[in-house]
């Protein structure tokens, strides 16, 4: 297995994995391979995406595993060491393909191309519920960030906070 920034050569097997991702947040629902293709291409390896895409390749071919993740510099920090940092959006591992050291080698992979491209630190957010991530996440030596909590605003609260009716952004 090797990890690798995203090659088109990987996309069709990256949709089957973006398939199988959208299940599990989603409760078994299913995505069309057209619809993802469509994301893929046109919104997260688009030019302007400022989004990463690093994934584990088995010797097949097939892709195992995926990082996601981009590299942001810092409004409070102008120290060298210290201004730019790493965001890691998610981390996949196929079901079939867990516990086979796909993960390891995504968080090593990903964490030398976040210090060669100047970061000295690596955040990510992880559901309270997912235990096994915990753990896998602390075996590498990563500590939870006890000051930080995590909010959300989607849909209606969007749109409320925006200002929007109906679709349509009010004065």
């Amino acid at each position: 297995m090797h990890v690798e920034l995203v090659s088109e050569a990987r996309h069709e097997s990256l949709i089957d994995l973006l398939c199988e991702l959208h299940a599990f947040y989603n409760e078994g629902a299913v995505a069309s391979r057209e619809a993802v293709r469509e994301h893929l291409l046109r919104n997260l390896l688009a030019p302007a995406s400022a989004q990463r895409l690093a994934v584990a390749v088995g010797d097949d071919g097939a892709v195992r595993g995926l990082a996601a993740f981009s590299l942001v510099y810092s409004l409070v920090e102008f120290d060298p060491d210290n201004r730019r940092h790493c965001q890691l959006k998610e981390l996949y591992v196929r079901s079939s393909d867990r516990s086979h050291g796909a993960g390891r080698a995504l968080m090593a992979w990903m964490a030398r191309y976040a210090f060669e491209n100047g970061c000295r630190r690596i955040d990510w957010p992880v559901k309270a519920s997912n235990t096994r991530g915990i753990a896998f996440y602390e075996s590498l030596g990563a500590a939870r960030v006890v000051d930080r909590l995590s909010y959300r605003l989607s849909g209606p609260g969007v749109s409320a906070l925006a200002g929007v009716r109906d679709g349509v952004p009010q004065p």
